[in-house]
């Protein structure tokens, strides 16, 4: 999938602010050191943004951005495109009837990978900037996951190991594969 820095920092930087702020304007310097991204950079993502209705600035001493809307009606996917990210898993323009193939026709999986796009794009729809700040994003494949290894610990817990006998942890059973985009 390509979702570049732009994107990242930007949905970072809107965090900071968000948790930070409290209404107030926030110098883009502070946030900057806090989330360890340039300051140059940052004033081209929040000229976006600021184009983008998101954040509003405010001159002079104690000056900065503030949040232009409540953060629980801000959806992250808004804060992505503010920026001019794109997201998509497929390498050609999504929706053309062009494809990705040299001879410009669609490779084998790229409706798969168009409708991955399409689900991550729903996904972060979903999601508001106040849930990222309250920590609200664990979905219910995470929940399920830690309820799986709950029922398991409890299960293992009520029998009593006989000698030389040993029980994995949950951590031990944890799948060990990892997928990023």
């Amino acid at each position: 999938m390509k979702l570049g820095t732009r994107g990242r920092y930007a949905v970072m930087a809107m965090v900071d602010l968000a948790r930070q702020g409290n209404g107030n304007p926030v110098p883009l310097a502070e946030i900057a050191e806090r989330q360890e991204i340039s300051l140059s950079y940052l004033e081209q993502l929040f000229a976006k943004l600021r184009r983008g209705g998101l954040v509003s600035s405010v001159r002079g001493p104690g000056g900065g951005y503030r949040l232009a809307h409540d953060p629980d009606q801000m959806r992250i996917s808004d804060i992505i495109l503010a920026v001019d990210e794109r997201i998509q898993a497929v390498r050609c323009t999504p929706g053309e009837a062009i494809g990705c193939r040299g001879d410009r026709s669609r490779c084998l999986t790229h409706d798969l990978w168009e409708e991955l796009s399409n689900q991550i794009h729903l996904y972060l729809s979903s999601v508001s900037l106040g849930d990222v700040c309250e920590k609200r994003v664990l979905g219910t494949s995470g929940l399920a996951q830690r309820e799986t290894y709950r029922d398991r610990s409890a299960s293992k817990m009520s029998l009593r190991p006989t000698s030389g006998a040993s029980f994995e942890t949950p951590a031990a059973r944890a799948p060990q594969d990892e997928v990023s985009f």
